[in-house]
């Protein structure tokens, strides 16, 4: 049994929405004592990691509505209720880049953030990419950019990244997967 694990004493349901729930749950912790902790349900995501021909990344770019500001992202996109990973992550690729992958290689899941919510986001690697047209969902407005290495390098330099699956998906381009690795 797991020294650290906190055992929920009750639940309440705070907010429902489209992509997430909020919950106010008391727990007690391993020492006995009882306190509070606010949860975000989410179904958790995908994030494609998607390197052309020409060892370039493509990213794209849109507006955050929540942080205001447009920033460069991989494309991702959030599960469906009973949906496999890696069909979200060939769904999200087209939608959003007009690219299809012959295949998804698998290379991790994180967490986003853990300490109050449940989203995990699964990151692929695109194989073979082929552009077949973009389908983007109502209300979607995305450009579509690819860098090579160095400017890759350039944009983390210079802090164009704040988010953080594509921080983790770029420093894992840069660290295992470019031409020029080192």
């Amino acid at each position: 049994m797991d020294p650290f694990a906190e055992k929920r004493v009750s639940s309440e349901k705070i907010y429902s929405g489209e992509i997430m729930e909020v919950s106010k749950d008391r727990v007690t912790l391993p020492d006995g004592n009882e306190t509070n902790r606010e949860v975000v349900s989410h179904s958790g995501g995908v994030a494609v990691l998607a390197v052309d021909e020409y060892d370039q990344l493509v990213l794209i770019k849109q507006h955050r509505y929540s942080v205001g500001e447009t920033i460069y992202e991989l494309p991702a996109g959030k599960l469906e209720e009973n949906e496999n990973p890696e069909e979200c992550g060939m769904r999200e690729l087209q939608e959003e880049t007009g690219y299809q992958a012959k295949e998804l290689e698998h290379i991790f899941s994180f967490y986003t953030s853990p300490g109050y919510s449940t989203e995990k986001i699964h990151l692929y690697l695109a194989k073979n990419l082929k552009f077949v047209g973009r389908r983007l969902d109502p209300g979607e407005f995305i450009e579509v950019e690819k860098f090579n290495r160095d400017k890759i390098v350039e944009m983390m330099q210079n802090k164009q990244f704040n988010d953080s699956k594509t921080l983790i998906g770029v420093l894992h381009y840069l660290n295992n997967l470019s031409d020029k690795n080192a």
